[in-house]
């Protein structure tokens, strides 16, 4: 299984207290080691300025037309990757890029 970052997977995403998990998909951002740092991506309207609208949704061979919320990540262990979906497109990519240099930050 080849694994990229800008790969749209479903992933089967334990709930915190552990006791099940849901399958969503979600965008691959980085790998580290026997990990990837993931974004969700969700049906629902965009809420805040770190929710990307993908403009080009079908690419990333997604159902329905999706937002890539950056400021909902996981860790997940590779294991926890269930099939590859598809890959973001460049004009997407680019977009989501702008938005994580604009306003993903540590604020502390």
């Amino acid at each position: 299984m080849t694994i990229t970052p800008g790969d749209t997977w479903i992933a089967d995403i334990p709930f915190t207290n552990g006791r099940a998990s849901k399958k969503r998909p979600v965008l691959i951002l980085w790998i580290d080691a026997q990990d990837v740092v993931v974004a969700a991506i969700t049906s629902a309207s965009p809420r805040t300025a770190t929710d990307v609208v993908l403009q080009d949704w079908q690419q990333s061979r997604l159902r329905i037309a999706s937002v890539v919320r950056l400021a909902r990540l996981d860790c997940l262990e590779k294991s926890l990757l269930i099939a590859r979906l598809g890959r973001t497109s460049k004009r997407d990519a680019e977009t989501i890029l702008d938005v994580w240099l604009a306003r993903v930050r540590p604020q502390f």
